[in-house]
């Protein structure tokens, strides 16, 4: 069992680590606040190629796999700039289209995301059904070579700045009737697909959407895969990248909050000669939580490494238990470092409070923390399921 990262892994980090407190989260938080985007560092980590980390070498990326995705936004997140669109763009939608689509979709989208050029985005959530994609109201129906798309997603993360929304539907099996779930490549400027904007109560540069299909209508290239067969295998193929990515930036967040609050306590003096961080009312949370945020740390090491040897099955165990255990002690950690800094704690300046919402959201998105018990009672404990 090895630990250690590779050499090209550990210079990933590095120079990643290195144009993200170029950046930093005064950046981050500047361009939330003011409705901006992070456009210039996105473009740069596309220009350094960052963002194509895990896109095949033959469409212009690095070779390499979710292990070194993971690092990417773990040590963005850890300068202070956790961007969604890593997880939503390279890691779901790249890995879908890589897996299962057809070579002309290889070929037309891998190279945009190598660079970073290009942004899709992804769409399951409904109102009604949630991401319970049995349930999807999202209708995919044939018309002669087209194909029409109508219904209605929420919480659709990114959508102002994407190029493509993939979007799961529902379609009915011609030989057997049934339902089954299809993916399209869809065009954010298609005729019938609106937006409106959710208002959150997130500090981040990246917006939310409810997405409005009418009667969308899409070519039959538009279908990943080209055969309604690949559907469901594509659907599952971006379910553990997500999860693995969305811890790795929370462990990345949480990282950046215990370092705040460890500079602050170990410089601020008001009881005589000793710093506040030498009083253990004041450490050992601030230990605890140093403890929980590399303990996940461990587990996204598991899971990605699992998911590059191609071990799907063990991987979703992983990646489901990372996400648990990041999503706990990224929240455990921005809590633990408002504490400690007190009033500055809930300043704008000192940069925790601002991740306050964005930790409280990662223990419900992008599957909430009581779904993945009931995963693990079921997969891991052998329990009857539970719902």
């Amino acid at each position: 069992m090895n630990f250690d990262l590779t050499p090209e892994q550990d210079q990933l980090r590095d120079a990643v680590r290195a144009l993200g407190r170029r950046y930093g989260h005064s950046y981050f938080v500047e361009k939330a606040k003011s409705g901006g985007h992070t456009t210039e560092l996105w473009e740069e980590a596309g220009r350094l190629g960052y963002l194509g980390v895990n896109v095949p070498a033959e469409y212009g990326g690095g070779g390499g796999g979710l292990t070194e995705l993971a690092i990417v936004c773990e040590e963005l997140a850890a300068a202070g700039c956790p961007l969604l669109l890593l997880v939503v763009s390279p890691a779901i939608a790249a890995t879908v289209i890589n897996r299962h689509g057809t070579e002309e979709q290889r070929k037309r989208f891998l190279p945009g995301f190598a660079d970073g050029s290009l942004k899709v985005v992804f769409a399951i959530t409904e109102p009604d059904a949630g991401s319970n994609f049995h349930r999807l109201g999202t209708v995919a129906r044939r018309d002669g070579d087209d194909w029409l798309l109508s219904g209605r997603k929420c919480y659709i993360s990114g959508v102002d700045e994407a190029q493509y929304v993939l979007v799961v539907a529902r379609t009915e099996d011609a030989t057997t009737g049934k339902l089954k779930p299809a993916l399209f490549v869809v065009p954010t400027d298609a005729p019938g697909l609106t937006r409106s904007k959710l208002d959150m109560e997130i500090v981040s540069p990246e917006n939310q959407f409810l997405l409005y299909l009418d009667d969308v209508r899409l070519p039959a290239d538009a279908l990943v895969g080209g055969s309604l067969d690949a559907g469901l295998p594509a659907l599952f193929a971006g379910l553990n990248p997500e999860r693995i990515t969305v811890a790795a930036m929370g462990v990345g967040t949480g990282r950046y909050a215990i370092e705040r609050a460890t500079d602050y306590t170990a410089t601020r003096k008001v009881w005589g000669g000793r710093s506040i961080g030498a009083h253990q009312g004041v450490a050992h949370p601030l230990a605890h939580a140093a403890v929980q945020v590399e303990l996940a740390r461990l587990m996204i090491h598991k899971a990605a490494t699992l998911y590059d040897a191609g071990r799907d099955l063990e991987a979703g165990v992983a990646g489901n238990m990372a996400k648990y255990a990041a999503g706990e002690a990224a929240a455990l950690a921005v809590d633990t470092a408002v504490q400690a800094l007190g009033g500055a704690g809930m300043t704008t300046e000192y940069g925790v409070a601002t991740l306050l919402g964005a930790v409280r959201a990662g223990r419900i998105a992008p599957v909430s923390r009581e779904m993945i018990l009931n995963f693990v009672a079921q997969h891991v404990l052998g329990q009857e399921k539970s719902y």
